[in-house]
Formats: structure tokens, C-alpha cells, sequence
């Protein structure tokens, strides 16, 4: 069949190819959902900046490239409505980020694990175009359907290649509709797959030579990609696809203090929607926790004064959010309310030791040599010795 340049629309309506979210039986509140979409759980953050927002807005976008980066940064409007910060870290690289979606250049968040890759590209999504559902999700056996097109087979068997049968990748979709889809772990997408991208972001076109057409990109497309540096095993990006990219490296933060926040801000929002103990109780262990994994992964107490080993693990700040937040389930459920050293000893054990071998010795010379002289820690390192032992 021969290939034209006809365009062709994509329907989101058919095959039910819509976001489950937006289905009329689904639910949208943060009280129904437990982990409720960015644009449903800050929808009142994106409302008071839509309607104080008068910067000029790219086509299609709901805010302004200022109002974008208001949103992740935070910030307080003329009117006094308080938005709350998305991400912590270096203000220029959320500008960058934000310019390179107003541009037809695509965005590649880059970093260790743990450095709100994925958030900041929920987040952007939210406040660019008003969803961040138009996902697909990197992993080894990622299909090119999952970035191109797939068909319903029952109808594709009954009446041949149509527009009926055909069914839009969420990649399709923001082409078609001029909004920002996404696609997480990047590099773990094998690489033949991955070059699927290369004609979409050059040409912004995604051709359909089974019917002779092709979807033509409209304005307000981009794509939003993310990528692990450190992982062993993955694909790296060919050299045709990485020029497509503008590339942002979002960095570990920078002092306990900012990291202390940010676990503080995640905890706490996790806690609310699962009923935990409020998180300024237990702000002494966090300050630990985030202490510990600091050391650990830099090699050398904050003091500076004493070398340690670090593990095989990453102790990225999202672990750290998951071993408060699994302390703060125990105190909860087991004890008083009060997170305590008891309540983040084996969290942090299960995050520091992954290699039985190597990392237990590594764990238990951390214990001695930093943890027992401080002073202040005695009831952290007798629980941290209780659940190694």
C-alpha cells in the first residue's frame, strides 16, 4: 500500500483510548484516590494560577511558561493564595526546563535514582497541559505499539487495517491534541524502540503506512522523557535520538536541610492520604535518616572528619521518603503516634544492606565507628543494633 502525506486526526474517544481517570465512574477527589493525578490533587493550585495568570501562554498551554515554574517552585499570588513547592532545588534548571517545553525541542530529565525525576515530570505535564496521563512506561519489554499505535485485533481480523481498528499510543494522542505526553525510564526501552522517537521528534510527524496517512503534530506537542544514570544494564540513547533532547540533570540536593524539606513535604502528603501521625513529631528522626544516607552515600560523616563506606544502594532521597513514611505506618499501628528510632531502624537496615555480604559489614563498621560516638544517637544506634543483630 502506498504511503501518502494525507494527515489524519486521532479520536480519542475510540477504542477507549481516553485516560481512565477522566472516565465518569472513576474517582477524581483526593479522598477517593490514593495517589490522586497532579492536576486533581493541586487542581486548586492550577485554578488560582490560570486566573491571575495575563503572561502570554504558548498554543494550547494552560498557563504561562512563569505560572509553570511558579507551580513547581512555589510561591504566593497577589491575591494571597499560597502555592506550595513542587520541587526543591536550583530555580534555573525548572526555567530551563519549562523554556524547552515552549520550544518544539523535547525534554530529557536526567539524574540519579531519586531526584524527583518522574515528579517533575507529572508536575509539568499537569501545569503545561492540564494532564499528565498521556504516559508511557520504560521497561525492558516496552512494544513500539506503546509509542506508535496498536490495533484491535477483533476488528483489524474482521474488516482489515481501518481507523476503527487502529488504537492511539498516548505519544499519538498528545500529537494529535497538542498536549505533553511522557515517557518514564527512557533508557530502559531497548533501543529499537527507542529510535521510534527519532521521526516523531524530528518531523513531528508519526506516519501510518497501513492506511496511508500519518499523524501531523500540532501545536503544543512535546514529549517529556526520563532517564536513569547510574542503573547498570540499560540502553543507552543513540546519538540521533540524544540531539532530539534537550537534557536537564536534576542534581541530589544540595544540604541536609533542603533534603530534610523535601522528605518532610512528601511524608507529610503521603501520611495525609493514609491517615498517619503528622510529620513535625518525628522532623528529629527524618533530620537522621537523611544524615545517615548522606554519609553513607558520600563516603564521609557531615563533620568531615571520618571516612566511611559506602553500599551498593543509592539511598536516593525517595528512599529515604519511603522508610519515614514505613516508620511513621509503624508508630501509627504499633506504638504511640510518635515516630521514634525504633520505628526507622529496620527501614533503614532493608534500604542500606542489599548485598547481604558486602553491604552488612559496611552497615555494622557505619554503626561503631559514627553512629555509637555520637552522643545524641544512643537510643538510634541501640535500635539500629537490636534489628541487626
Amino acid at each position: 500500500m502506498p504511503v501518502s502525506a494525507e494527515p489524519t486526526t486521532v479520536d480519542p474517544s475510540q477504542n477507549g483510548s481516553a485516560p481512565a481517570n477522566r472516565n465518569a465512574d472513576t474517582p477524581t477527589s483526593e479522598a477517593a484516590a490514593l495517589r490522586p493525578h497532579a492536576e486533581d490533587a493541586f487542581a486548586v493550585e492550577l485554578a488560582a494560577l490560570a486566573a491571575q495568570d495575563d503572561r502570554p501562554r504558548p498554543a494550547r498551554w494552560k498557563l504561562s511558561p512563569w505560572a509553570v515554574a511558579t507551580y513547581l517552585l512555589g510561591g504566593t499570588l497577589p491575591d494571597g493564595t499560597v502555592i506550595t513547592p513542587k520541587y526543591v532545588g536550583p530555580r534555573r534548571i525548572v526555567e530551563v526546563a519549562v523554556t524547552t517545553l515552549a520550544t518544539d525541542r523535547a525534554l530529557l530529565l536526567l539524574g540519579v535514582p531519586g531526584t524527583a525525576k518522574t515528579w517533575v515530570s507529572e508536575h509539568l505535564a499537569a501545569a503545561v497541559s492540564g494532564d499528565s496521563t498521556l504516559l508511557v512506561q520504560g521497561t525492558a519489554g516496552t512494544p513500539e505499539e506503546a509509542i506508535r499505535y496498536g490495533w484491535n485485533y477483533a476488528q483489524l481480523l474482521a474488516n482489515g487495517p481501518s481507523r476503527d481498528a487502529l488504537v492511539p499510543s498516548p505519544v499519538m494522542r498528545a500529537m494529535a491534541e497538542g498536549m505533553t505526553a511522557r515517557v518514564e525510564e527512557l533508557t530502559r526501552i531497548p533501543a529499537d524502540v527507542q529510535d521510534t522517537l527519532i521521526t516523531i521528534l524530528s518531523e513531528k510527524t508519526l506516519p501510518i503506512p497501513e492506511l496511508g496517512q500519518e499523524v501531523q503534530a500540532v501545536r503544543g506537542f512535546n514529549l517529556i522523557a526520563t532517564a536513569n544514570d547510574r542503573d547498570r544494564g540499560v540502553n543507552d540513547l543513540s546519538s540521533a535520538l540524544r540531539r532530539r533532547f534537550n537534557t536537564v540533570v536534576l542534581p541530589l540536593p544540595e544540604s541536609v536541610e533542603a533534603e530534610v524539606d523535601i522528605v518532610s513535604r512528601r511524608v507529610d502528603q503521603i501520611g495525609r492520604s493514609l491517615d498517619l501521625p503528622a510529620v513535625p513529631e518525628g522532623i528529629d528522626e527524618i533530620r537522621r535518616v537523611v544524615t545517615v544516607f548522606r554519609e553513607l552515600r558520600g563516603g564521609v560523616t557531615a563533620d568531615g572528619r571520618t571516612k566511611v563506606k559506602s553500599p551498593s544502594g543509592t539511598l536516593s532521597t525517595a528512599e529515604a521518603i519511603s522508610v519515614v513514611t514505613n516508620g511513621l505506618a509503624l508508630a501509627a499501628h504499633f506504638g504511640d503516634g510518635v515516630l521514634r528510632a525504633g520505628d526507622i531502624a529496620a527501614g533503614i537496615l532493608g534500604a542500606v544492606v542489599r548485598d547481604p555480604a558486602a553491604d552488612r559489614v559496611i552497615w555494622q563498621e557505619y554503626l561503631e565507628a559514627v553512629v555509637r560516638e555520637r552522643d545524641d544517637w544512643k537510643d538510634f544506634y541501640r535500635a539500629c543494633r537490636e534489628v541487626s543483630a
